[in-house]
């Protein structure tokens, strides 16, 4: 047996998004989001799916505060309903809204637990997607008042915030590839909200800078590894090109100021442009306190000319899965770790989300017997722990997620919780993942 052994500073929390876990979707003066209304057409999510009800932590907030007690967690990264808390998507706030994460960060606090807020987590209101949603630029101004409202409301007992959770998936896989809500299916559209969701963040952090002193602020993108296939310069390429479409589109913005030419002219070959105006990259690139990074998964690359917009056909390094069908790529975790320390700098990291899809239900016993979760969890807090060793200055790990709950386009199929819902009773049951990551975040070390 080895010890893995992780130094007391390094804080460990879980997280959730509020589509995929509230429900009460029609309650306490919330509106229509873009999900709902996606969600609710029939096709786009599996077996007619949708988050009307999700896990009912609207109502049983206070259960699952206590299960992120016993767990020991320093903190819950959850994300704010924009049309829970404005109706209208701008305008005045709806006091029931407002009172409802009121009283949750109030819980959290009185648990020991330190709130993390995510302002965007994908569920736009309507009501503003009916204006153009993120393709319109007006939708950042939109974006920022409700930001300065949250701000103001929860900045003095919130002090770790996050503006967009994976731009990526809710620009590129939302309005190019069509999988997630809005569903569209043009590569302009996707460029235009890349641009806007980001001018957007860096609209926030400057105004989060006079609101909340004395708090950190940052971003959320999702990362994956393509490790070449092998070491011809094609298939070198295009695992750059596959790759840079999540990190440095995404990351050159906020750290450089700069936008990588060579998709700015890749878009524009396929007849998509970049429409930025002046000043928009020194917004966007205001300095944030902390990067967050959401890692699942990763696979071999290889240069295929009709695959794709990148010319990447994807391999997996081997036959491990997970239920979701995503291959399992620990070294790519660490690789994508101190590839992002290499390439920006020394800028904190939380591991905002991590986790696996395990279907597993309730046996005769009881319990959820989930070990390939905790091998997974397993496998990358190694390789977390390899780039910490490596100089990477990763400050926290927050596991994905602490409930199974609303997996977006896949429905109540997918499983990626520590504990286990029964999406008829709502009932919890701890899973055997939950009380190992329970000793773990203890004793801040395991054993493998």
């Amino acid at each position: 047996m080895t010890t893995i052994q992780f130094p007391d500073k390094l804080k460990w929390g879980a997280a959730t998004a509020s589509y995929q876990i509230e429900g009460a979707a029609k309650e306490g003066g919330r509106t229509a989001s873009i999900w709902d209304v996606f969600s609710h057409t029939p096709g786009n999510v599996k077996n007619g799916d949708h988050g009307d009800h999700a896990c009912n932590s609207y109502h049983m907030y206070k259960e699952d505060v206590q299960h992120l007690k016993d767990l020991g967690v320093d903190m819950y990264r959850f994300s704010i309903s924009w049309s829970r808390v404005i109706p209208e998507g701008t305008g005045e706030l709806n006091p029931e809204g407002v009172e409802y994460y009121r009283n949750l960060i109030q819980e959290l606090i009185d648990n020991g637990i330190e709130p993390m807020i995510t302002l965007y987590h994908w569920d736009l209101p309507q009501v503003l997607q009916e204006k153009g949603g993120w393709e319109n630029r007006e939708t950042t101004e939109a974006f920022l008042a409700y930001a300065n409202a949250m701000f103001q409301e929860f900045g003095g007992q919130v002090k770790k915030w996050l503006t967009i959770n994976e731009p990526w998936c809710a620009s590129f896989l939302s309005n190019y590839l069509g999988i997630h809500a809005p569903g569209k299916t043009s590569l302009q559209a996707a460029v235009d909200v890349s641009h806007h969701l980001l001018l957007a963040h860096g609209k926030a952090v400057q105004s989060f800078r006079d609101l909340v002193p004395d708090g950190e602020i940052g971003y959320a993108p999702n990362v994956g590894w393509l490790e070449p296939y092998s070491p011809n310069q094609e298939d070198i390429d295009a695992c750059k090109r596959g790759m840079m479409w999540q990190k440095e589109w995404f990351m050159d913005p906020v750290f450089k100021g700069t936008y990588p030419e060579t998709l700015v002219k890749l878009f524009a070959e396929h007849n998509a442009t970049l429409n930025m105006e002046e000043g928009d990259l020194e917004i966007i690139s205001q300095p944030i306190d902390m990067m967050g990074i959401n890692y699942y998964t990763g696979s071999l690359g290889r240069y295929k000319k009709d695959e794709g917009l990148f010319q990447v056909e994807e391999i997996a390094l081997d036959e491990r899965r997970t239920d979701i069908d995503w291959p399992i790529y620990s070294e790519g975790f660490y690789k994508t770790l101190t590839d992002l320390h290499k390439t920006y700098g020394d800028v904190p990291i939380y591991i905002t989300e991590n986790g696996a899809c395990y279907n597993h239900g309730v046996e005769e016993d009881g319990k959820v017997h989930d070990k390939e979760r905790v091998d997974y969890l397993k496998q990358h807090l190694t390789a977390l722990n390899r780039a910490m060793e490596a100089g990477v200055p990763i400050v926290g790990y927050i596991v994905w997620s602490l409930l199974d709950n609303f997996e977006w386009a896949e429905g109540y199929e997918k499983r990626f919780g520590i504990i286990h819902v029964n999406f008829e009773t709502f009932e919890r049951t701890r899973k055997d993942s939950y009380y190992w990551y329970k000793d773990t975040v203890e004793n801040h070390k395991f054993e493998r």
